[in-house]
């Protein structure tokens, strides 16, 4: 017999969610392609690795997803996706609404608070951030590449951001963030030209670089200029001005950028009213990290 056609309610529970880039969901590389990767390594455990990517599915939706939705947006059989929620479900770090629709509970927090309270970069950068927010009365927010992505660590505590995509812990692509051009303009050429080979464009603005052609100018005027400049590259109205952090070893560990939300202001003026102050609080950073 024929399949049967997928019903309009099918349909829009597996939809993208209203903030996604319209391609997401077909171009965006799933978690079980990377998890089959190391299908002959006899001590991984595909179990935790499934479990995982449900946590950080739900995690990136910041909505309540059913278990089809999960094992759409992972790649993971919808068996394993239900034993998995179950699971997280039962050790407290999910929970089902009354449509059997699962969302993240508070103590999945335990797990980013065990390494950003022992992390010496975050304990140190605090209060450096706080001043430099205080002083230049605007958001700024350490991050570190981590894989394709940047991550935010810590954010000044007088930020007015508003914006969920700048929280603590959020992950961004590297290409349309102003910490990510400070990073990627550092990493050694060959990984560089692995990461370009690699890395899904998605147009998360029409100023987002959408190709290696499109964003190498942007790491260009990093080397050149000492900082990053990105304007509407995530969000409209929004830009931000970023410089590498570099440890007494000279090695690029962390990136420090400045936000504003509104009315964005041209390249030179940021980098006039804020480079310097940026580039103080990354060298008194710096200063205090070990290799």
């Amino acid at each position: 017999m024929p399949p049967t056609p997928a019903t309009p309610e099918a349909t829009a529970e597996l939809a993208p969610a209203a903030n996604e880039p319209a391609n997401a969901a077909g171009d965006e590389a799933l978690p079980s392609a990377a998890i089959e990767a190391f299908a002959d390594d006899p001590d991984f455990v595909t179990a935790l690795a499934r479990g995982l990517a449900v946590l950080m599915t739900l995690s990136d939706k910041r909505r309540h997803m059913s278990i089809a939705q999960v094992s759409h947006r992972t790649g993971i059989p919808r068996a394993a996706a239900r034993r998995s929620l179950h699971t997280l479900a039962k050790l407290g770090f999910a929970a089902a609404d009354d449509a059997r629709r699962f969302y993240l509970r508070p103590r999945v927090l335990s797990l980013s608070h065990a390494y950003l309270s022992a992390s010496p970069l975050v304990v140190v950068a605090q209060p450096i951030l706080d001043r430099l927010g205080e002083s230049l009365q605007a958001a700024c927010s350490l991050g570190i590449l981590d894989d394709d992505e940047i991550v935010y660590l810590a954010r000044s505590t007088s930020s007015r951001i508003m914006s969920p995509t700048l929280n603590v812990g959020r992950r961004l692509p590297a290409y349309c963030t102003s910490i990510g051009h400070a990073l990627l303009a550092h990493v050694p050429q060959d990984e560089l030209d692995a990461y370009l080979r690699r890395v899904r464009f998605q147009p998360f603005t029409a100023h987002t670089p959408t190709s290696a052609q499109a964003l190498l100018p942007y790491l260009d005027a990093v080397r050149e200029s000492g900082y990053a400049f990105a304007s509407q590259l995530m969000e409209p109205h929004l830009c931000t001005l970023a410089v590498p952090v570099r440890d007494t070893g000279g090695h690029y560990v962390a990136g420090i950028n400045l936000i504003l939300q509104g009315r964005p202001l041209a390249r030179a003026e940021m980098a006039e009213r804020y480079y310097q102050p940026l580039l103080q609080a990354a060298m008194d950073l710096g200063a205090s990290l070990l290799p």
